[in-house]
């Protein structure tokens, strides 16, 4: 239900930007700029060259023929290996956040996926119970009072912040994954990336069918890890019923 509500508040910001547009003349600038996205000119190109050019030119199409070439089940013990791969640096972030139960579930994943699991390939720790429990250092500097700082859109990466930006690159340190040379690293990376797109696509129509696409992933990043940092009960910021936004839908 939450995320639902998150993805109806971001679908709703798009139509007010939508309508606010039609109502200014076309040669001005918006008038209005959202407080948190201080880098907007510099991440609306950024943004263009990831959904115009990258995407449709390169990883799209590489994540189609992904899909054709390996099946299903083979993508999945992929996808589940690399989540295994990132179960230690969970284990600690959730230490830095003081955090034991996360600790014991991540622990125990790691340890039940990579024997039972087959070094991770089947996602065994779910079905007994244990769901994933992602803890990322963006996530600790934000338990550790650090601002998230603007709005980032990087190149050839997608949607993120400032200050999540600096944590993926501790994470990178000390995590098991930023022990292998530059092939494999690679490899992950692309593989990374291609399950991240596949997950992806089921989403493309609410983008198409959106006045602003920029502002709907920034708003649906934005809520998603608010959602993240509160392990699913970030702070209610008005009491009001939102059964309104359903006409929009």
């Amino acid at each position: 239900m939450r995320t639902k509500y998150f993805m109806k508040l971001a679908t709703l910001c798009c139509v007010t930007l939508g309508l606010m547009a039609c109502a200014s003349a076309p040669q001005e600038p918006p008038v209005e700029r959202d407080p948190r996205d201080s880098l907007e000119g510099f991440n609306r190109a950024m943004w263009e060259l990831n959904y115009e050019v990258l995407d449709p030119g390169i990883v799209r199409p590489a994540t189609v023929g992904y899909m054709k070439v390996v099946p299903t089940p083979a993508r999945r013990g992929v996808d589940n290996f690399l989540t295994n791969l990132r179960e230690p640096d969970s284990f600690v972030n959730a230490t830095l956040q003081g955090k034991p139960s996360s600790m014991a579930i991540t622990a125990g994943r790691f340890l039940v996926n990579s024997t039972i699991g087959v070094f991770g390939l089947f996602d065994v720790a779910t079905k007994i119970g244990l769901q994933e429990r992602r803890e990322d250092f963006g996530q600790t500097l934000a338990v550790w009072g650090v601002g998230e700082g603007s709005f980032l859109m990087v190149p050839a990466r997608g949607p993120s912040t400032v200050r999540d930006t600096g944590g993926d690159l501790v994470d990178a340190f000390y995590s098991p994954l930023g022990l292998f040379n530059t092939p494999l690293t690679i490899t992950r990376y692309v593989l990374t990336g291609l399950t991240q797109r596949e997950k992806a696509m089921s989403m493309e129509h609410l983008l198409e069918d959106s006045f602003d696409p920029y502002a709907f992933i920034r708003e649906a990043y934005l809520q998603n890890r608010l959602y993240e940092i509160y392990d699913g009960n970030p702070p209610e910021q008005d009491d009001y019923d939102d059964s309104y936004l359903d006409e929009f839908f």
